[in-house]
């Protein structure tokens, strides 16, 4: 039973904040694909929508079983003590502001977490990392994000062993839309994949119960939902130790 009451896990997944259109508005809106909510109802879980509004406090993440850190913006370099790249896109301070203390709560609570691109730089810079501004400086190609608007296709090597080769094995292919990646680790943190180019492309937090993140997009992949599967079983096994104390 999850710790919410239920057999079936609450999986918060942060939203973007921005001037969305629907019906007949044309407003500023909480938005998600949907792609990250389908995974989470077919691995097994219910998905919470987190917008990046008000300030989150531990009664609300004690509520969730498990955390899913999206895709977005790039992160305001000056987290990680950069001044803005030519190529940093346009920054989204609010939604910086409550996610860096969403993961923060997760991680004291010990709430399986799987950051998702973005979630991935994010957990990286929140434990002391940083980044690469603009990986076509350092890798010399477009591979990692070869049109706006469209995903690219990398070969990504895992490390034995690692939580993620168990999940989805030491070689896979994956859809990626990035232009940022880790450059030096968070503390903690080891690099458990990596792009044919050496970018980063997997991370994972050893000491925590399940701190995974990877710089791709596997909500992208409908039929390979199993990074949500680890996400969602280590919810219920972490909910499973929680009522045998």
């Amino acid at each position: 039973m999850a710790s919410n009451g239920s057999s079936v896990p609450l999986i918060g997944v942060t939203t973007y904040l921005e001037q969305a259109r629907f019906g007949l508005w044309d407003r500023p809106s909480a938005v998600l694909m949907r792609s990250y909510l389908d995974c989470v109802v077919t691995a097994g879980g219910m998905p919470v929508m987190l917008p990046p509004v008000g300030r989150w406090l531990p009664e609300h993440v004690s509520r969730l079983d498990g955390l899913v850190l999206s895709g977005g913006a790039d992160i305001d370099p000056s987290r990680y003590g950069q001044a803005p790249h030519a190529a940093t896109g346009t920054l989204r301070l609010e939604r910086d502001t409550s996610e860096f203390g969403l993961f923060h709560l997760a991680l004291e609570a010990d709430i399986p977490v799987l950051g998702v691109c973005r979630g991935m730089q994010l957990i990286n810079i929140a434990l002391g990392g940083t980044l690469h501004q603009h990986v076509p400086d350092v890798a010399g190609s477009t591979t990692h994000n070869p049109t706006p608007g469209v995903f690219g296709s990398n070969e990504i090597k895992l490390a034995p062993g690692s939580v993620v080769a168990g999940l989805v094995g030491e070689h896979t292919t994956v859809h990626c839309h990035h232009h940022q990646a880790i450059d030096q680790l968070g503390s903690g943190l080891s690099a458990v994949g990596w792009a044919q180019d050496g970018t980063v492309e997997a991370v994972e937090l050893p000491e925590a119960g399940f701190v995974t993140g990877v710089q791709w997009h596997p909500e992208e992949n409908s039929t390979d939902v199993r990074l949500f599967q680890g996400l969602v079983q280590a919810a219920i096994q972490k909910s499973a130790q929680g009522k045998s104390q």
